[in-house]
C-alpha cells in the first residue's frame, strides 16, 4: 500500500518515516523541533511533539501513533492516549502526545525517535439499537472479571 507523506518546513532535514527493520510493524517517527532547541519533559508532565509531516492515509485506514518500548522501558516515556488516532481525512501535522511517567526529567531533542506509526485497516460498524443483547458466558462481568492475573470479581 502507498501512503503519501508531505515534510513540512520543520521537518526539512529529518529522516522520513521508516521500519527499523524488516518484521517491524510501526514506522518510526521523529522530534521536529528546531535546531538547538531541547524539550525537557518532568515527571508527570506531557507535552505534543511535531513530527514534521503530513500523511495522506487511504480510505478505510487510520495510523496509531504508539510508544517506543525502549523510552518506556529505559526512561518511562510513552504516548499518553495511546494509541493515538490519525483518521484517513486529516491532513494536519501528525505529533505524538508523550508523558513522562519516569522518576528524572527526560529530554527531548531534533531527530530523536519518539514515537512509532502503525498503519492499519479500520472496520466501520453500523450499530443497531434493540431491546435485547445475546446471552454470553460472561454477561456483565466487568474488570477483572474472568480471573486473569488471579483476581476475582468485577
Amino acid at each position: 500500500m502507498n501512503v503519501s507523506f508531505r515534510r513540512l518546513a520543520n521537518g526539512e532535514g529529518l529522516p522520513a518515516p521508516a521500519y527499523a527493520s524488516d518484521g517491524a510493524a510501526g514506522l518510526d517517527i521523529y522530534a521536529a523541533l528546531p535546531a538547538g532547541q531541547k524539550l525537557v519533559l518532568e515527571p508527570g508532565a506531557r507535552d505534543l511533539i511535531p513530527t514534521g509531516l503530513q500523511i495522506e492515509l487511504p480510505a478505510g485506514y487510520e495510523a496509531q501513533v504508539r510508544p517506543r518500548s525502549g523510552l518506556a522501558v529505559n526512561h518511562g516515556v510513552t504516548v499518553l492516549n495511546a494509541p493515538g488516532t490519525i483518521d484517513s481525512d486529516y491532513r494536519g501535522e501528525v505529533k505524538a502526545l508523550l508523558v513522562n511517567h519516569g522518576g528524572q526529567p527526560f529530554e527531548i531533542t531534533r531527530g530523536m525517535r519518539i514515537a512509532q506509526l502503525v498503519i492499519a485497516p479500520v472496520a466501520r460498524a453500523i450499530l443497531i439499537e434493540t431491546d435485547e443483547l445475546a446471552e454470553s458466558s460472561r454477561g456483565a462481568g466487568g474488570f477483572g472479571s474472568t480471573g486473569i492475573g488471579g483476581e476475582t470479581g468485577a
